[in-house]
């Protein structure tokens, strides 16, 4: 993983690391120190950046759409037009049990 960039990466162990869940796609922070010594900066359940071994990940490359979701960048929403009319209250009645 290129350290100049945020990446996500796919947890496929969590020895010792009650933060992550296996079979979950975390974020992936720059950090060239920690890449140096076999680790990567992940933002894990807690919502904190911490250091796991790099082979408790395999990284990933998102859609460009699911990256703006993951970071909370979304594209300007599109305007759409619906011939659905607004829900309106039904005229009948459900019978009552016991009566």
């Amino acid at each position: 993983m290129p350290p100049r960039e945020t990446g996500f990466a796919l947890c496929i162990d969590n020895r010792r690391a009650d933060d992550l869940e296996i079979r979950k796609v975390y974020r992936v922070l720059p950090d060239k120190p920690a890449a140096a010594t076999g680790y990567v900066r992940v933002i894990d359940e807690s919502g904190d950046d911490y250091l796991y071994p790099s082979n408790y990940f395999v990284f990933v490359e998102l859609p460009q759409k699911a990256k703006r979701v993951w970071t909370g960048r979304r594209a300007p929403a599109k305007r759409l037009t619906s011939s659905n009319k607004p829900l309106q209250r039904s005229r009948t009645r459900v019978a009552r049990a016991g009566r």
